[in-house]
C-alpha cells in the first residue's frame, strides 16, 4: 500500500485557514486522486471530509552563491491537497508529527 499523505503543510496561511475555515493542507503523492486522498484523511484522522481540492506546485530551479562557486539545482514539483472537514470537527496535525 502506497503512502498517500506525505506531510501536513505548516505555514502561517495554512494554519490560519485551519483555524478559521476548517481547511487543512497536506503534501500528497502525485499519483493520488481526490477519492483516495479523502479516504486516507478519513482513515488517518477519523473525520468526515466535505471537500478536497488539489494543486500541483511546479518545480523550481535554485541557484546558490558559495565560497566554492555557484551551485545550481532543482527543487521537485509537489502535489498539495486542501481538505475541508465537516463543521465542528478538527484535525490535530501536531499530534502525528
Amino acid at each position: 500500500m502506497e503512502q498517500i499523505l506525505i506531510r501536513p503543510v505548516l505555514t502561517e496561511k495554512a494554519t490560519a485557514s485551519a483555524e478559521t475555515a476548517n481547511r487543512y493542507t497536506f503534501v500528497v503523492d502525485k499519483k493520488a486522486n481526490k477519492v483516495e486522498i479523502k479516504k486516507a484523511v478519513e482513515q488517518a484522522y477519523k473525520v468526515n471530509v466535505e471537500n478536497v481540492r488539489t494543486m500541483i506546485a511546479p518545480a523550481k530551479s535554485i541557484v546558490r552563491n558559495t565560497k566554492s562557486g555557484v551551485l545550481k539545482g532543482r527543487k521537485p514539483s509537489v502535489k498539495k491537497a486542501v481538505i475541508e472537514v465537516r463543521a465542528g470537527e478538527t484535525i490535530d496535525i501536531y499530534a502525528n508529527l
